[in-house]
């Protein structure tokens, strides 16, 4: 719903549609503004930026585009968001201004409630961007979850790109969650998991009889997935021959079991995810471009986890709690050496890589902190990738030996030790717990 005052801005040309939607909004007791051209809209809005609470604007104008609309407004500062309403012709215009910002698109014909409800989910005194801790803290990836919000309101097929590892499954889940169907099924298909001359029958499912073993009817992801999302994973390795018939699915909304002959009809969503460039060179890539065209109406991409280094300790921390939770053991964290040391090293196997080294250093563990040792044990990574040893490092290390030699002098008596180094007990005490140095008594 939104506020009872909500202040619409409305960019129409068209009388007749203008006038529909100025009433409609008007009689839920809103106040709109109507302009017929898009130069009259910039005037205005650039006048007083916060005075509007949406812009609801149409693609094709009589003066200027639509987007050159959006463009000039959004270089200033309080710029309201924009639903753009849009032809079908001019999805992939309407899908670029979302990555720039915008926050929704219909295409027409719409009906009416579904516009007043995308109208109150973009309006400025109801709108907030996703969680960010939900995919993550780091900008790139808020950034990722405010593109997913968006992508949501929509039942458009979905392209989530990103090397391997960096969470594509995750985002999908979200994406899932976060859309009408949450209550629905999400069903996840690894097509470079299952072998291909079995992957037809379990996308699509197969009648008694169809096959030598085929005792019974058996339903496919695509029939399972009901009105939720199906969501397929490296789908860049999938088979020439069942791309065209994927193609089919997308394109008819219906699909047949293997050995039937009834038309069973598709509801779902359809997500994809891939750590490979679909759209390359014939010679390069096996991959349909019909298909490739079909899959990727609204696509983003997940950020490898090098680029995003905010994320690193919150994912530590998270992954930690899971494996903590499994099993009965007294880690408290993880010192700073180990977290300087996670921050410097590049993760080449991305979030999945950061999730496998957690886990094993919280099974492996000597100490109640978890040290760069434990993280990686075959060693060096420490250090950037550059080689060099980050300065808060040299530090902690310093002050780590410089402890050990304080109670190697004084046979681990603490008060004496402390009072060498020139420090409070407690001092000693919270240094000696982030280095993983605690004795098991006081």
């Amino acid at each position: 719903m939104l506020p009872d005052f909500a202040r619409i801005g409305l960019v129409e040309d068209d009388p007749i549609m203008g006038e529909s939607i100025v009433q409609r909004l008007e009689l839920e007791g809103w106040n709109v503004t109507w302009w017929r051209s898009g130069n009259e809209a910039i005037a205005a809005i650039e006048t007083h930026p916060l005075a509007l609470d949406l812009v609801v604007c149409d693609i094709l104008l009589p003066d200027v585009s639509g987007e050159a609309v959006f463009q000039s407004l959004s270089k200033l500062s309080g710029t309201p968001p924009f639903l753009f309403i849009t032809g079908y012709g001019e999805i992939d215009q309407a899908v670029r201004l979302m990555r720039y910002g915008a926050v929704d698109f219909m295409t027409k014909p719409f009906v009416m409630d579904d516009f007043l409800k995308r109208i109150g989910s973009g309006c400025r005194a109801q709108h907030s961007a996703a969680e960010p801790t939900a995919l993550g803290i780091s900008a790139a990836m808020q950034n990722v979850a405010s593109i997913l919000s968006r992508y949501a309101a929509n039942d458009l097929p979905v392209l989530i790109t990103g090397e391997t590892g960096v969470g594509k499954e995750v985002a999908a889940r979200f994406l899932h969650n976060v859309s009408s169907h949450a209550n629905e099924p999400f069903m996840a298909v690894n097509c470079a998991a299952i072998p291909a001359d079995l992957m037809e029958s379990e996308l699509f499912g197969h009648e008694k009889g169809a096959f030598t073993g085929a005792t019974q009817r058996h339903l496919g992801y695509a029939e399972r997935a009901g009105k939720g999302t199906l969501f397929l994973d490296e789908i860049g390795d999938m088979s020439a021959a069942l791309q065209s018939k994927l193609l089919r699915l997308i394109e008819q909304k219906a699909f047949t079991r293997v050995g039937g002959e009834a038309t069973v009809h598709f509801n779902a969503r359809i997500v994809s995810a891939t750590h490979r460039t679909l759209n390359a060179k014939p010679s390069e890539n096996h991959f349909r471009d019909d298909l490739y065209f079909r899959i990727s109406v609204l696509p983003v991409e997940i950020p490898p986890l090098r680029e995003r280094a905010d994320d690193i300790i919150g994912l530590m921390d998270h992954f930690l709690d899971e494996a903590t939770q499994r099993t009965d053991t007294d880690i408290r964290g993880f010192s700073s050496l180990a977290e300087d040391a996670a921050i410097s090293h590049p993760w080449p196997g991305n979030v999945r890589e950061l999730r496998n080294r957690v886990e094993r250093a919280a099974a492996l563990a000597r100490g109640e902190w978890i040290m760069p040792a434990d993280l990686f044990p075959e060693g060096g990574d420490a250090k950037t990738p550059t080689g060099f040893t980050p300065l808060a490092d040299v530090r902690d290390a310093a002050e780590k030996r410089q402890i050990e030699r304080a109670l190697d002098q004084t046979g681990g008596q603490i008060s004496k030790a402390a009072s060498l180094l020139a420090i409070s007990r407690t001092t000693l005490w919270e240094k000696m717990a982030r280095f993983g140095m605690v004795p098991k008594e006081r």
